[in-house]
C-alpha cells in the first residue's frame, strides 16, 4: 500500500511539473515586430496586408506578395505597392504556418478591413513593453514632445527599410 501511494504521488508530481513547464514555455516577440505594427499582440508570426494582398513575416523580416502566380520573398514590397503606407494600413495577425498557401480563405475573410485605418500601432504606443522594438521613442515621449496624434512615427513604406523596392533583383526568393 505505502509504494501505491508512493508512485502515485511520484507520478502526480511529475504532471504538475511538466504542466509547470508548459505554462513557462510562452513565446513572446514583441521585440522583433516593427514599429508599424499593431499593438496588443505578444507574438505574432505574420500580418495579413489586405490592401495589398500581401503577408509580412516578423521571425523572417520579409513581405511575401505574389509575383505573378507565385509567391515571391522579400524585404521589401514591390515598387507597384510604393503609395501603401504601412504605418495607416490594416494589419491582421496571423498565427498559422505559412498563410499564403491558403490566401483564398485570408483573402474572404478578412476583406472587410481593406481600406480601413485607424489601428493602434507600436511605433505610437507608450506602453513600456514596446519599448524593446528597435526604433520605438521609448521613455523619449516626454523629452522629444511625442504625442499620438503629432505625426511623428509615420512614414510611408518606401521611406523606411521595410521600403519599396522593385520586383526583379530586390533578395526574392520562391517558395
Amino acid at each position: 500500500m505505502k509504494k501505491l501511494i508512493m508512485m502515485l504521488g511520484l507520478i502526480a508530481g511529475l504532471m504538475y511539473s511538466q504542466k509547470v513547464n508548459a505554462q513557462l514555455n510562452v513565446n513572446v516577440n514583441i521585440g522583433a515586430q516593427p514599429l508599424w505594427g499593431p499593438v496588443g499582440y505578444d507574438h505574432v508570426d505574420y500580418y495579413y496586408l489586405p490592401d495589398v494582398d500581401s503577408y509580412y513575416s516578423v521571425p523572417q523580416r520579409q513581405f511575401i506578395y505574389l509575383d505573378g502566380n507565385s509567391w515571391a520573398f522579400g524585404p521589401s514590397l514591390p515598387s507597384r505597392y510604393g503609395n501603401y503606407d504601412l504605418y495607416n494600413g490594416y494589419k491582421v495577425v496571423v498565427n498559422s504556418p505559412k498563410p499564403y498557401l491558403h490566401h483564398n480563405d485570408y483573402k474572404v475573410k478578412y476583406a472587410k478591413f481593406k481600406g480601413k485605418s485607424g489601428q493602434a500601432i507600436i511605433s505610437k504606443s507608450k506602453n513600456p513593453k514596446y519599448f524593446v522594438v528597435k526604433g520605438h521613442p521609448g521613455k523619449g515621449f516626454k523629452q522629444a514632445g511625442y504625442s499620438p496624434g503629432n505625426g511623428k512615427g509615420k512614414q510611408k513604406v518606401q521611406d523606411n527599410k521595410m521600403g519599396r523596392g522593385n520586383s526583379k533583383g530586390n533578395g526574392k526568393g520562391k517558395h
